[in-house]
């Protein structure tokens, strides 16, 4: 069963947004938030000094779908609905977080 995972930025509005958007879709076998552990990772040391609320937040979810067409379709929904919020949204393969 294929599985889709996609990162949001932006509010968690935004995120809830998407997730709705993607709950409409039929045939969704399942839709799940999960954990994202480079959420709170910053990457250099010029931000150190900021506050953690003057971004965004990223947000990871995780949707299984009974085959690549109704995939494309929450592909589509995912970024038509993120894009109409202004929110940065990023596909990500599911194997790329293994270890």
């Amino acid at each position: 069963m294929p599985r889709i995972q996609l990162r949001i930025t932006g509010d968690r509005d935004v995120f809830e947004d998407v997730l709705n958007a993607i709950h409409g879709v039929d045939r969704i076998e399942r839709v799940e938030e999960i954990d994202d552990f480079m959420n709170d990772f910053r990457d250099d040391s010029s931000s150190q000094n900021l506050s953690d609320d003057m971004s965004s937040k990223t947000y990871t979810l995780e949707v299984e779908v009974p085959n690549e067409k109704i995939g494309e379709r929450v592909r589509e929904i995912a970024e038509e609905t993120a894009g109409t919020r202004e929110a940065a949204i990023e596909f990500v393969n599911p194997d790329e977080n293994e270890i």
